[in-house]
């Protein structure tokens, strides 16, 4: 009968060697990990790249919030005219208005 299981752990997929009559971890072999940087040629190139897209991104959030004036003034002017088309309507109730 063999004294020593062995068992994988399903969350970092180490080896342990238990033994049986005691319930005792013996062994404990971590999983072999890869190398964080493989190529370092290739990461410096991703590097590299990130700064063109950060700065993409940013362009494009400075324009956006360039045009955010005249987007509000185009909205309340299209909502100034629905108001001023329907004045029977009126502003929407308050929550507490309902009783």
């Amino acid at each position: 009968m063999k004294k020593l299981m062995e068992i994988t752990c399903p969350c970092c997929e180490a080896k342990l060697k238990v033994d049986i009559v005691t319930e005792a971890v013996i062994t404990y072999e971590e999983k072999k990990k890869k190398p964080a940087i493989e190529d370092f040629a290739k990461a410096v190139q991703n590097l590299k790249g990130e700064a063109a897209r950060r700065d993409e991104a940013f362009q494009k959030s400075f324009a956006a919030t360039k045009n955010q004036g005249e987007v509000f003034n185009k909205k309340f002017d299209e909502l100034l005219k629905q108001a001023k088309a329907d004045p029977t309507k009126g502003p929407p109730k308050k929550p507490f208005e309902f009783d």
